[in-house]
């Protein structure tokens, strides 16, 4: 067994409501002054004010950055970090997805060492501590409240950088299944399936670890028993609770061991043509898969049980069969079969694979991979 390591810094709250438990860990920051980063889409539906009333409420002053979109930008980033400088803020509390998370991070980053995003791009360029920032994910898909990596879109080069370093990990995280459970089945789908790829590519990174494999392998059980349930549901109090919990165990486990060509090529796919996240990387998922079963030394049978229909017995397991139920699980939850589906064109393919290349991801992956490959599975997902 190879050496690792890993350390779990950081402080999270589980539960039915736990929501109104965040003026107490402010209280525990020491923390009056907070800058919420959320987006319109939660200022709609009332989450935002909600989680502005409980921070009012408590005496503390709240002022609120929800410009926050899909793959957020550098432009985003400047702004936030301009509020959060002219509020005079002493902490972060970042609401939403991924996308709200990451910005969170990176102004966390941009506050304390100054500069530009783009300075710190790479791995392990964040010379220490960020400010404190609680994280409160309202969809079970990213797991960005465990782990490492900001990714922020640089439009003037349509490439997604990734910040990752292990101190822009946040302080906190309430994890709130009552938060998820507004969420559109749409966005119950891709973020869900988002999730179970950030546990399987963990699962058979090359980067593997006991203690990555065993957050993996709950957050599989979690989320493929639930999934389905979940997104047929989202009033479903159980399946939430399995989803919510899945998507952090998920996040820990690739926090650890990385991802693979599935997130490597994703990113190049929102940069160019601004596709959601999770939905871009359920389309590449089964071709990967594919392609990577030449490399499976037995892990696609413990996938594939993880997350297949039924319970009965199985007798002779290929690789093929994970590879269709993926398929299946896709079709069931509305989400396109191919690339060309959600606009991508074919002439970008050649630039998608050079920057997927360009991603800390390929060299986890199982199998290894060229650009020629990388363009054959885009060609194939097209």
């Amino acid at each position: 067994m190879k050496d690792f390591n890993f350390k779990i810094p950081q402080n999270i709250q589980f539960g039915m409501g736990s929501l109104k438990k965040l003026p107490e860990i402010l209280a525990e920051n020491h923390s009056d002054n907070i800058l919420l980063v959320s987006d319109r889409g939660l200022e709609k539906i009332g989450v935002v004010k909600k989680v502005q009333d409980i921070i009012e409420a408590a005496g503390l002053k709240c002022t609120s950055y929800l410009d926050v979109v899909p793959n957020p930008t550098v432009a985003v980033v400047n702004e936030a970090t301009a509020l959060y400088k002219e509020c005079g803020a002493t902490s972060i509390v970042a609401l939403g997805g991924g996308s709200s998370m990451d910005v969170g991070k990176a102004v966390g980053v941009l506050v304390n060492y100054g500069g530009k995003i783009t300075d710190y791009e790479g791995n392990h360029k964040v010379p220490g501590p960020i400010v404190p920032m609680i994280a409160i994910p309202t969809t079970a898909g990213t797991g960005s409240e465990v782990t490492a990596s900001a990714v922020i879109t640089d439009t003037e080069r349509n490439y997604k950088l990734s910040v990752f370093s292990y101190e822009i990990l946040p302080k906190y995280a309430v994890l709130d299944p009552e938060l998820i459970m507004t969420a559109p089945a749409s966005i119950a789908a891709s973020c869900g399936v988002d999730a179970l790829i950030h546990a399987m590519e963990a699962y058979v990174s090359r980067n593997a670890t006991p203690f990555s494999d065993a957050m993996a392998e709950k957050a599989m059980e979690l989320i493929g028993g639930n999934l389905r349930r979940f997104v047929a549901n989202r009033q479903d109090e159980e399946a939430a609770c399995a989803m919510m919990l899945g998507s952090n165990f998920a996040g820990i486990s690739f926090a650890w061991a990385r991802l693979g060509n599935v997130h490597a090529m994703s990113h190049p796919v929102s940069a160019y043509f601004n596709v959601p996240h999770g939905v871009a990387n359920s389309i590449l998922l089964p071709n990967v898969v594919e392609y990577n079963a030449l490399a499976d030394h037995g892990r696609y049978e413990v996938i594939y049980n993880y997350i297949r229909e039924g319970n009965g017995p199985i007798e002779n397991f290929t690789p093929d069969m994970l590879v269709e139920e993926l398929r299946h699980l896709n079709e069931q939850l509305g989400i396109p079969a191919t690339l060309s589906e959600v606009g991508v064109t074919a002439d970008k393919i050649p630039a998608m694979a050079e920057d997927a290349m360009k991603s800390g991801n390929i060299p986890a992956n199982p199998r290894q991979s060229t650009v020629k490959d990388i363009i054959k599975l885009y060609e194939k997902t097209m």
